[in-house]
Parts: structure tokens; C-alpha cells; sequence
């Protein structure tokens, strides 16, 4: 009959107080653990966005280049002389650079990246893009990202109202002709598309036989790969030949290695999980304490060590599940805040539930592994 009695449960409910405070410690870890874990996949989901949208099998870039946000240029007869491999289809030519965008209503100024392309080559799987390539082919007219931050202005809602936009890039006045949605990254706080020919006004210092991006499309059912290393070894060592999964990896090598930010995440996260142990190992350490008589007094009645230790292992488990609940409820609602605040993909996933549940019943479990040390040195003699 005792060991039908929820003994894990009606010890950690004897003191709700003391329950609470675990609960609470607990859901803080793991609101640290899940808000790391979602900036961290925030930078490199925001950094990729434009290289997964990009229509191109192919890419060339400078071998100086290390992100899309610090693009090195290279002379366009790269691109010319890549078109006469066996097996392209096409080739386009992307511009990449950053202008200050003046607020049309405060007139601060801030960094936005100009993306510009020759509108009659579709490189972009943007629908809003696609809509507008005549539009962009107009002088001194770009499209606005809605996605990037509030500091550029309310653009996209009054474009929504008909209002007529006109702003300065750089020393260049600009119309702002139509709205797309690609979003803010941590390396870039908003941007703009315009055609290669607005871009060469926007930057007028820039040598137009440079580009930054080569886009190579190839024929139906050509193989990448072969075309790939044939790129490799007969164009100059001037340019990185990449394949668009290569050019994605590339991008997020470098904020993975080549920036502090995804240590500091990784950091981050650690830290959470160290801090949850803490406060478990604090609260189990204490319950055991108080009631070392009695598992004492259980240990003369004959209850082995192996019942006891599965007891403490017990209320372990139920403080990973309470306090996991109020966890992720909570960070639910800071993904939202965030996503709303800076335009960052702060989405939470099935794979991110999951991750942090399983770390949170190890940190719970890990922290009771420790707590039972004082458990088995519990001899009803020395007691009584």
C-alpha cells in the first residue's frame, strides 16, 4: 500500500511556497534556454532568406567576400566568360551595397542595403518582386521592404493609403513604387530593390564592370556538380565558384565562426541550463535535508536505497513538466514581442519544443543525481 502513496508528489506540495519558487527558477531557464536558441536560429534563418530566394543553380563571388552584408566586387566578364560552359542556361548580374535611407517623416537617416538587378532577368522568387519588375525599370523608382525595421518609417502603410513616397538614398532622390516582404537580418536593418540602372545613379562612383553576385542558371537536366569543378579549374582564382547550397553554408559559416554572435547564443544557452541545475539541485538538496529522518526511518523499515533514490528522481521529473509548461507559454509570448520588434523570424518550432523539453528533464534529473548523495549516507543509527 506505501508504494501506491505519491510520496514525490505530496513532498514537493507539502511547502507550495518552496514548489512555486522551483517552478519559477525552472521556467527561467528554460525562458533563457528558448529565447538563445530562437535568436540563435533568428540569425542565420534572416541571414539566408535573399540566398534561398535567389532563382540560380550557380553563384560566383569574389574569393575577399565574407557575407552578403561585405560582398567584395569582381569585373563582370567572369560572369561573360562562366556563360560559355557547356550547360548554362543564363546568367545575371546582382548589385549589392549600403546607402543611408532618410525617414520621409523625422528625416534620420539610417543604413539600408540597395539590392538592384536588371529587371528583365527574373532573379528574385518574390512575388511582390515579380509584379513589379516593370515598375523598377522607371527612373529613380525602388521597391520597399515591409519587413525591414520602424526606424526607416511607416512606408509600407502609407503606400497602403495611396500616399506618394518620395525620400533620398544616399544623395540620390527616390520614389518608392511598390512593397515586397524579404525582412530584416541582423546584418541589415531593412532594404530596397531597384534596377541595376537606378543603382549605378544611386552609386555613381561605382565602376559598372563590377558586380558583386554572379547568378548562373543551367539547363534542364545538366549536372551542377561536374559544371561546378569544371568552373573551378579553368575560370581565374579571382572568383569562388559556389553552388547554391555551397553559397548558403558560406553565408552561415561566417556568422557561425566569423562573428562572437553564435558563440555568445551557444553561451547563452549553456548558462541557462547550468542555472536551472543550480536552483534544482538547490530546492532537491533541501527537501532531502529536511527529511532525511524519515527515509531514515524508511531505510530501518527495509525500503532499499534504489526506492528512495527513485523517489528523489520522481519529484525531479515532476519539476522538469510544471516548470516547462509556464517556460514555454511565457516564451511564446517574447518570440511574439520580439518577431513584432524587430522583424526577425522568431518562430518557435516543434524541433526547439522538443530540444528544450529533453534538456529541461536532464537538467532536473542531473540536478536530483546530485542531490541524492546526501540521501545515501542516511543511516538510521546515526540519526536516532
Amino acid at each position: 500500500m506505501f508504494r501506491k502513496i505519491p510520496l514525490a508528489w505530496l513532498q514537493l506540495t507539502r511547502e507550495k511556497s518552496r514548489l512555486l519558487v522551483a517552478l519559477a527558477g525552472i521556467a527561467f531557464a528554460d525562458i533563457l534556454m528558448f529565447m538563445q536558441l530562437g535568436f540563435q536560429d533568428a540569425l542565420y534563418s534572416s541571414s539566408v532568406r535573399m540566398h534561398k530566394s535567389l532563382h540560380g543553380d550557380i553563384f560566383l563571388i569574389s574569393p575577399q567576400s565574407t557575407a552578403l552584408i561585405a560582398m567584395k566586387n569582381f569585373a563582370q566578364r567572369r560572369l561573360y566568360q562562366a556563360q560559355a560552359f557547356e550547360g548554362v542556361a543564363s546568367v545575371s548580374s546582382l548589385y549589392l551595397d549600403f546607402a543611408l535611407w532618410k525617414n520621409p517623416a523625422n528625416r534620420k537617416t539610417r543604413g539600408i542595403l540597395v539590392i538592384g538587378f536588371n529587371p528583365k532577368e527574373s532573379i528574385l522568387d518574390i512575388k511582390e518582386v515579380q509584379e513589379n519588375l516593370s515598375t523598377i525599370q522607371m527612373p529613380d523608382v525602388v521597391l520597399f521592404d515591409k519587413a525591414s525595421r520602424a526606424q526607416f518609417g511607416t512606408i509600407a502603410e502609407d503606400f497602403a493609403q495611396g500616399k506618394t513616397i518620395e525620400t533620398e538614398v544616399g544623395s540620390k532622390r527616390i520614389r518608392v513604387k511598390g512593397i515586397f516582404s524579404l525582412g530584416a537580418s541582423f546584418g541589415a536593418d531593412g532594404n530596397i530593390i531597384t534596377s541595376d540602372t537606378n543603382f549605378e545613379r544611386i552609386f555613381p562612383r561605382r565602376d559598372p564592370g563590377l558586380i558583386d553576385v554572379g547568378i548562373i542558371k543551367v539547363k534542364a537536366g545538366a549536372d551542377v556538380k561536374n559544371i561546378v569543378q569544371q568552373m573551378r579549374e579553368k575560370l581565374p582564382k579571382d572568383v569562388t565558384v559556389l553552388s547554391k547550397q555551397e553559397f548558403i553554408d558560406f553565408e552561415m559559416n561566417y556568422w557561425k565562426t566569423g562573428t562572437a554572435i553564435g558563440f555568445i547564443f551557444s553561451l547563452g544557452t549553456a548558462m541557462g541550463f547550468v542555472v536551472g541545475i543550480v536552483i534544482v539541485y538547490q530546492i532537491l538538496y533541501t527537501d532531502v535535508a529536511d527529511h532525511l529522518p524519515e527515509y531514515a526511518t524508511l531505510k530501518a523499515m527495509g525500503y532499499t536505497n534504489g526506492y528512495l533514490l527513485s523517489v528523489v528522481f520522481q519529484e525531479a521529473l515532476i519539476l522538469a513538466i510544471l516548470g516547462y509548461m509556464p517556460g514555454i507559454a511565457f516564451s511564446f509570448w517574447l518570440y511574439n514581442l520580439t518577431r513584432n520588434a524587430t522583424s526577425l523570424p522568431m518562430l518557435m518550432t516543434i524541433s526547439r519544443a522538443t530540444t528544450v523539453m529533453i534538456l529541461t528533464i536532464i537538467m532536473c534529473l542531473g540536478s536530483g543525481a546530485i542531490a541524492v548523495r546526501k540521501l545515501q549516507a542516511a543511516d538510521p543509527a546515526d540519526i536516532f
